[in-house]
């Protein structure tokens, strides 16, 4: 079950092939993207050449204007990142336990069955944001209740004016009233088990703490929304493809892993080199950045055949989605547990998708133009 992807969501082939890297710049900053499969998992692995140690800077564009703590874990390197890490790892666990899957499952049920009711769904706001939201309510142990505080936010936990992000204080004010509650009435959720933690011996300090909240809500939102509202898409306007997933559901696994691949929502993150550091002949100075280009190398027709065909049953499937090295995603297995529900749910009970109306999100910069998604999905889902 093959079928082509749209040239822009390959942006970089022309470059990855000739030279393996591209010059862009990013907020008046000359990136070098790293463009290959085997560079961009060689820099992944080697922090001390390619340093996460820098607050504000490992997103691309960096986050200065829109936070005023770093992200934890991601900003640091080991030994740091290891023992940060294991502070919230048995939260993010929380998705392989049978009650969570079937908390997942279940939602995911509720809202087809809400579509199946309607004449039309807009799928990024009304049904990818409701999902996220609500399934990360599972994830952190909190009521279902407070994901209708952070569907309120919108799309964005940073505010979006303009095409640039600005600093909103919703989600800090958010942050500092969940950590005083914690506090003052510790129980099982995420917030609590950060006011309860200890780092090397100490409690974690409330910047720490934010650095955390931060990153659970801002790293996770668009990835998932954008994961949903792709396959929902792409489901659409390949009917076989929904088709062929019902005929074997013991196929929507090796799906779920191919639409990671191709549907990328980040198209790089950024490291930071301590020292002037060659890349691919490009000179970075002290403290410059680079970018380690995950959509690009999902894509390197050295690691997979016809990169540019989605295969449904495509193995093996070295994509690197989910990062690589230390810096694995923390989310992963949260990620695939709402893309295996939601593919178990469309098989099990949708007979068909209609796009009636779609606006991509494309990702405009000095060098490239690459399909990101969906700013808006309108579809009809009709029952079996």
């Amino acid at each position: 079950m093959n079928s082509k992807i749209a040239e822009n969501q390959d942006p970089f082939r022309e470059a990855r092939n000739k030279d393996g890297v591209l010059r862009c710049p990013f907020q008046g900053e000359d990136l070098p993207m790293i463009l290959r499969h085997a560079d961009v998992r060689e820099a992944a692995k080697d922090w001390k050449k390619f340093s996460s140690d820098a607050p504000f800077r490992v997103p691309i564009p960096s986050e200065e204007a829109v936070r005023t703590m770093r992200q934890l874990p991601i900003e640091t390197n080991p030994p740091e990142h290891t023992d940060y890490r294991a502070i919230v790892e048995p939260f993010f666990a929380r998705a392989k336990l049978p009650d969570v899957i079937a908390k997942v499952e279940a939602l995911i049920a509720e809202m087809i069955s809400r579509a199946l009711a309607r004449e039309s769904i807009e799928i990024v706001n009304e049904f990818a944001l409701p999902v996220q939201s609500r399934a990360l309510t599972y994830l952190l142990n909190v009521p279902e209740a407070e994901a209708d505080t952070w569907i309120g936010w919108g799309m964005h936990v940073f505010k979006v004016t303009g095409g640039e992000f600005k600093k909103g204080t919703a989600l800090e004010d958010y942050l500092h009233a969940q950590f005083d509650r914690a506090a003052a009435h510790p129980g099982g959720d995420f917030f609590s088990a950060l006011t309860q933690a200890e780092y090397r011996g100490r409690k974690l300090t409330r910047e720490e703490m934010m650095g955390f909240g931060n990153l659970t809500f801002a790293g996770g939102r668009d990835t998932i929304i954008h994961s949903i509202s792709s396959i929902i898409g792409y489901l659409g306007r390949n009917p076989a493809a929904l088709e062929y997933l019902r005929q074997d559901p013991r196929r929507i696994v090796h799906a779920g892993e191919e639409f990671f691949r191709v549907f990328m929502p980040l198209t790089h993150i950024g490291r930071v080199c301590p020292v002037e550091t060659d890349v691919q002949g490009a000179k970075v100075p002290p403290g410059g950045r680079v970018s380690l280009a995950w959509a690009s190398a999902n894509f390197d027709e050295t690691v997979f055949d016809a990169p540019e065909e989605i295969r449904l049953d495509r193995k093996p499937n070295p994509h690197i989605s989910f990062g690589f090295g230390t810096h694995l995603c923390l989310g992963a297995p949260h990620a695939r547990l709402i893309v295996r529900s939601l593919l178990q749910a469309l098989t099990g009970r949708v007979a068909r998708i209609s796009v009636l109306e779609a606006r991509e999100h494309i990702e405009d910069e000095a060098r490239y133009q690459r399909a990101n998604g969906y700013d808006s999905l309108t579809v009809k889902i009709t029952g079996l």
